[in-house]
C-alpha cells in the first residue's frame, strides 16, 4: 500500500468524513483513498471556495472537515479561506501535496505560508510514521482548536508502507471540558449577586452543546438580559429577554440596554471592538467578566475585572448551583418594541428602480421558511441580513468574518448547507462578493442544493463609496457599470429574478411554494443613497 492511500484511509478512520477541494496530480491518490474509505468528497471550482466550504461545514457540524489541495498554487489559492479559518480557531485539516525540490515550478515554502496566516503545520515524513503523523494532525486540530496544514511530500506519498507499519486509526477522544476553579466560580457568583442590571453576551465558545440551556437558566435566576456576538447569532432565539446581536448590528434600544448594564459577562466571547462598539457599550461603572476555557483569551481585547478559566456550560451550571436567591435584575425594566431592528420604524427610501435594503430584508424574513441556515458575505450590505433575518438557533447563521474578506459568502453557505441539509440555505451577498465567488454557483447547481442566493446589488464596493464619497474623493475605482447578475445565474442553471420593488418579490414567494428543484438567485437592485448604519462604527477600527 502506498503512503497516499494509507494516509487517506487513516484520516477517514480518524473521523474526517467530509473533504472539500480541487484535485490535481499531487492530491489525486490521497483524495480518492478517502472517498474509497467512506468520506464524502465535495469538488469546488476554486480552492478558495473549497477552503471556506470546509470551514463552514466544520462550524455547523462540530466535526473536523478536510480541505484537499494540490502542491504550490493549490495551497496559495486557498490561503484567504485558510486565514479566515485560522483566525476563527476552526478545527480544520488542510491536506496539501508538497513539492520539496527547489527546482520544481510548484515549490514554495508551504510551512511559512501556513504560519503567515495563523495556521499550524505537520508533515508526513516517512512510511513508518505516516499514519501516526496524519492522525496526530486530526487530534491537534480538534484538541487545540487550530487549523492544521498537513504537508504531504510527493516523494513520500509514492513510497510503499512497510509490512511492519501500523495502519490502524480511530477518532481521537473528545476535547476535555475545562472545569472552573471554586474560587473563580465564587467570584462570579458574588458579581452576579451584586448586579442589578446584568447582561450576558455569548460568543463562539457558547455554541457548544448544553450552553444555551445553562446560560438561560442562570440568566433567569439573576434577571439578566441576553445578547450574542455575531458568530453566535440565534443562540437565544425564542427567548423573550434576548437583545439579539451586540455591537454594530444592534438596534438603538438594544445598545442602550447593554450600555446601561452594571455587569457584563462575556461567555466564550472576546468582547472585541465589534461586539462592544469599541468599548462604548460598556458603561463607566460596569463590571466586566469574561469566561473562556482558553486562559490566553481573557483580557485579550479589553481589560476585565474578573477572568474565569472554564468551559461555558460547566461554569454556568456551577454558578447556578452555588446560589440560592432568585432576582428580578434587569428584567424589572420592560424591554419594549424596538429591540429587533426590523421593528424599528423607518422612512422607506425605495424608488421605482431601487428597493430599500431594509424593505427587502424585512420582506425576505417574512417570505423565507423559518427553518433556514444563513451565510453572510462581507460589505456595506452585511448588517441588513445579519440584523433583519431571524434564524432558529446558533446553527442557523454562519458568519465567516474574522478576516473581513469579501467573496466568502457563497462558499460559506454551501458548507453550512451540507452540514444542515434539513434547512433552507440562504446565501446573502453584495455584488462585489457575488462576482468574486461566482464560480461556486456551479457547485450549488451541481450538488442540487435548494439554495436562495440574495445579492444586494448597489453596483460598487459600498463601504468605500460611502466612506470616501462624502469627502469628495473620486469613486471611479470602486463603482462599476450595471451587471445583470440574474443572467449570470441563469447561465449556471439557476432560476433568477431581478428585484427593484416589493412587488417583484412575488417570484420568490412562488419559488418557496414550489418544488425548489433548482436554486434561486435574487438580483436585488438596492437603494444606495447612504451607507449602512453600522458602517461608521466599522471604519473606526481602520
Amino acid at each position: 500500500m502506498k503512503v497516499a492511500e494509507a494516509v487517506g484511509r487513516a484520516l477517514t478512520a480518524a473521523g474526517v468524513d467530509h473533504v472539500f477541494g480541487v484535485v490535481g496530480s499531487g492530491n489525486f491518490h490521497l483524495t480518492n483513498a478517502m472517498v474509497a474509505a467512506g468520506a464524502r468528497y465535495v469538488a469546488a471550482r476554486h480552492e478558495g471556495g473549497a477552503a471556506t466550504m470546509a470551514d463552514a461545514h466544520t462550524r455547523m457540524s462540530g466535526k473536523v472537515a478536510a480541505l484537499s489541495v494540490h502542491q504550490g498554487p493549490g495551497l496559495t489559492n486557498a490561503l484567504t479561506g485558510i486565514a479566515e479559518a485560522a483566525k476563527s480557531r476552526t478545527p480544520l485539516l488542510v491536506l496539501a501535496a508538497e513539492a520539496t525540490r527547489p527546482t520544481s515550478n510548484f515549490h514554495v515554502d508551504q510551512e511559512a505560508l501556513a504560519r503567515a496566516v495563523g495556521a499550524v503545520t505537520e508533515r508526513v515524513t516517512s512510511p513508518h510514521s505516516a499514519v501516526e503523523q496524519a492522525c496526530d494532525a486530526v487530534r491537534r486540530a480538534l484538541h487545540e482548536r487550530r487549523t492544521v496544514l498537513l504537508n504531504l511530500p510527493l516523494d513520500v506519498q509514492a513510497l510503499d508502507l512497510p509490512d511492519t507499519a501500523a495502519i490502524a486509526a480511530a477518532p481521537p477522544p473528545a476535547r476535555s471540558a475545562v472545569e472552573p476553579s471554586e474560587a473563580d466560580v465564587a467570584a462570579l457568583v458574588t458579581a452576579l449577586q451584586r448586579a442589578r442590571r446584568p447582561v450576558f453576551v455569548a460568543g463562539r465558545g457558547a455554541r457548544s452543546p448544553g450552553a444555551r440551556d445553562a446560560l438561560t437558566s442562570l440568566a433567569d435566576h439573576h434577571g439578566a438580559l441576553l445578547a450574542t456576538s455575531a458568530v453566535a447569532h440565534g443562540l437565544f432565539h425564542g427567548t423573550p429577554w434576548s437583545l439579539g446581536i451586540s455591537g454594530g448590528f444592534a438596534s438603538d434600544l438594544a445598545a442602550e440596554l447593554i450600555q446601561g448594564a452594571d455587569l457584563i459577562v462575556g461567555w466564550g466571547c472576546a468582547l472585541n471592538m465589534w461586539t462592544m462598539r469599541h468599548g462604548r457599550l460598556i458603561g463607566p461603572d460596569a463590571t466586566v467578566v469574561q469566561v473562556d476555557d482558553d486562559a490566553s483569551a481573557l483580557g485579550a481585547h479589553r481589560e476585565v475585572h474578573l477572568g474565569v478559566v472554564g468551559d461555558v456550560t460547566r461554569t454556568a451550571r456551577r454558578a447556578l448551583d452555588a446560589d440560592g436567591a432568585r432576582r428580578q435584575g434587569y428584567r424589572a425594566q420592560a424591554i419594549g418594541v424596538g429591540v429587533r431592528r426590523r421593528d424599528v420604524p423607518y422612512e422607506d427610501e425605495s424608488t421605482r428602480d431601487r428597493i430599500d435594503p431594509r424593505t427587502l430584508s424585512i420582506a425576505l424574513d417574512d417570505i423565507l421558511p423559518a427553518e433556514r441556515v444563513v451565510g453572510v458575505d462581507s460589505g456595506n450590505f452585511m448588517g441588513y441580513p445579519s440584523a433583519y433575518l431571524s434564524v432558529p438557533d446558533q446553527d442557523g447563521f454562519c458568519f465567516t468574518q474574522a478576516f473581513q474578506s469579501i467573496g466568502l459568502g457563497l462558499a460559506t453557505t454551501i458548507g453550512a448547507a451540507l452540514a444542515r441539509p434539513d434547512r433552507l440555505p440562504v446565501a446573502v451577498l453584495g455584488d462585489g462578493g457575488a462576482l468574486m465567488g461566482a464560480a461556486e454557483l456551479d457547485t450549488v447547481r451541481r450538488l442540487g442544493l435548494p439554495m436562495v442566493v440574495v445579492v444586494y446589488n448597489d453596483e460598487g464596493y459600498g463601504a468605500e463609496v460611502h466612506h470616501f464619497g462624502p469627502d469628495g474623493f473620486p469613486l471611479d475605482t470602486v463603482t462599476f457599470p450595471p451587471t445583470d447578475i440574474a443572467a449570470i445565474a441563469r447561465g449556471y442553471g439557476f432560476e433568477a429574478v431581478t428585484v427593484r420593488t416589493r412587488a417583484d418579490l412575488k417570484a420568490v414567494e412562488d419559488w418557496v411554494a414550489g418544488p425548489r428543484s433548482v436554486p434561486l438567485l435574487v438580483d436585488a437592485k438596492v437603494a444606495g443613497q447612504h451607507g449602512a448604519w453600522w458602517l461608521e462604527e466599522a471604519f473606526r477600527g481602520h
